[in-house]
């Protein structure tokens, strides 16, 4: 083999230990090549052949198999690695490519971003400082650039990639709570002010925001979660009384969090209204749009997104309905200099001299230190695609959600709960008669006997205190076949166990 700039008889032979044969440089490209061909093709093979996204495998079952690898002794080649791989995880993989995954809020991916992890993974830059991720760190911000425009941001904006929504709900609370200490001159003041703080989030909103306002050492109650209206929207007039009430406790609200595509039920917080309650109370407005944010690149459905230029930080899950790889996320903010507060400089990586001599170091404004280059997925994505490729893909899971509805409204064996603008349909099996008072336990069994089966997956949820189904559309491949095919299976399953549960109880009674 000859690579530019080399002789066949300048390409260096493995020497020394075996394992150095095991290493990515110019004696083992060929290598390199055979095992990357080899997981390919059977990654192929396995998209070919599946013909329902699980096998049903339990816990249990999967376990053993798992525990009994010897990870002491290596098998020493990649093909009989991949052969054991088979075993233990890729025969019962849950394949979010196949159209009746219709569980969580996974993607099927883009080939160009694939691309992307390949190259990647290889050249394994590090993002935290420019030596180590020259022309990388100039994508990244270039996409971080691309990303507040889309949101409509002006020049001040910036932002950071980030491992996936929580950890960039977290961020951005945690520049929240920063910008509110500014009031707290010294130490004193602001250990007194802490305990204080307060974050206004919907009653439908992520778990993350109370799992951040823990880790960033908050009161217990810090978190008030606001009413939601018919639509599961965060109701503006009602954020508005919470911001009067509490300060009138004399407390201060740090953050209003709101959500575009909340994960039960797809639903948008009106967010122009309440950047106009968040604005005239001087109160940080983030936006979790890591599942709406598809719609930056909708072609017909932006405007579902107006109001989030008026956010002062935005969560976006590429890795949600931008068709990538996890993980891709980022934290922007419509203020550059917020991002302050996640600056530390050590002399050994990234001393403050650099910042005089303007040299680009992405660790000044990351939580991470060590961090993938996962903004190349996306650029290649861009690149190969465009956004409206990317939008078009979008809205053709949010037009099927649209049926899927429809579809599910019509059919007296379930009852449909308010229509999502997003890809989310929630819906439950209504026993007829005297079974009706099983509906609980009939849809909780149902889900689990579907998912045993392997045949579909779908996801669960309460709604006022009662259990539910739910369909999360983000597969262009699931038709309105598949999803009468998933609602047929779940009935089956809700039936039976409502037959055999009534029988039982009829039995016990005349026993």
């Amino acid at each position: 083999m000859t690579l530019p700039g080399h002789t066949a008889e300048t390409v260096p032979a493995p020497t020394g230990s075996p394992a150095r044969a095991h290493l990515l440089h110019p004696g083992t490209l060929a290598r390199y090549r055979a095992a990357l061909a080899d997981g390919v093709d059977r990654i192929a093979r396995r998209v070919a052949t599946a013909d329902r996204p699980f096998t049903g495998i339990s816990p249990d079952a999967l376990a053993p198999r798992v525990a009994g690898i010897d990870l002491d002794r290596p098998l020493g080649d990649a093909g009989a690695a991949l052969d054991e791989l088979e075993d233990v995880y890729l025969r019962d993989a849950v394949w979010f490519h196949h159209p009746r995954y219709l569980a969580h809020l996974n993607c099927p991916v883009v080939i160009p971003a694939l691309l992307g992890e390949a190259v990647l993974t290889a050249v394994n830059s590090s993002m935290d400082t420019w030596d180590q991720s020259a022309g990388a760190t100039l994508v990244e911000r270039h996409l971080i650039d691309w990303t507040a425009a889309r949101i409509g941001f002006g020049a001040d904006a910036d932002g950071i990639f980030t491992s996936g929504g929580s950890q960039s709900n977290l961020q951005a609370l945690l520049l929240a709570r920063e910008e509110a200490c500014q009031v707290a001159p010294t130490v004193d003041a602001r250990r007194d002010l802490l305990p204080r703080l307060r974050v206004l989030t919907s009653a439908a909103g992520h778990f993350s925001v109370q799992k951040s306002a823990k880790l960033l050492g908050l009161a217990p109650d810090a978190v008030v979660t606001v009413e939601t209206d018919a639509q599961r929207r965060m109701v503006p007039a009602a954020v508005r009384r919470e911001i009067t009430r509490l300060r009138d406790e004399g407390l201060t609200v740090m953050a209003v969090v709101a959500t575009a595509g909340t994960t039960d039920f797809g639903s948008i917080d009106p967010l122009p209204e309440l950047a106009a309650v968040t604005g005239a109370a001087g109160v940080w407005l983030h936006v979790d749009a890591a599942y709406g944010c598809g719609l930056l690149v909708s072609p017909t459905r932006r405007h579902l997104l107006d109001g989030v230029e008026r956010a002062d930080s935005v969560t976006v899950d590429y890795h949600k309905s931008f068709f990538q790889p996890v993980s891709s996320s980022a934290l922007v903010v419509r203020d550059r200099r917020v991002l302050r507060h996640a600056t530390y400089h050590a002399d050994y990586l990234n001393p403050a001299r650099m910042v005089e001599r303007r040299i680009p170091n992405q660790v000044d404004k990351s939580l991470q230190t060590t961090r993938r280059f996962d903004a190349l997925k996306l650029w290649l994505t861009l690149r190969v695609m465009g956004p409206d490729g990317i939008g078009a893909l979008f809205d053709e899971v949010v037009d099927r959600a649209a049926g899927a509805w429809e579809l599910i409204s019509e059919d007296p064996r379930f009852e449909v709960v308010t229509r999502s603008p997003l890809s989310t349909v929630v819906f439950r099996y209504l026993p007829t008669g005297p079974g009706r008072d099983l509906a609980d336990a009939a849809n909780l069994y149902a889900r689990e006997a579907l998912a045993a089966s392997g045949a579909a997956l779908v996801a669960g949820t309460t709604v006022d205190g009662r259990h539910f189904l739910k369909f999360t559309l983000l597969n262009p491949e699931t038709t309105l076949d598949d999803v009468g095919h998933v609602l047929d299976l779940l009935a089956e399953h809700a039936g039976r166990h409502v037959r055999e549960r009534t029988a039982t109880d009829l039995a016990c009674q005349v026993g």
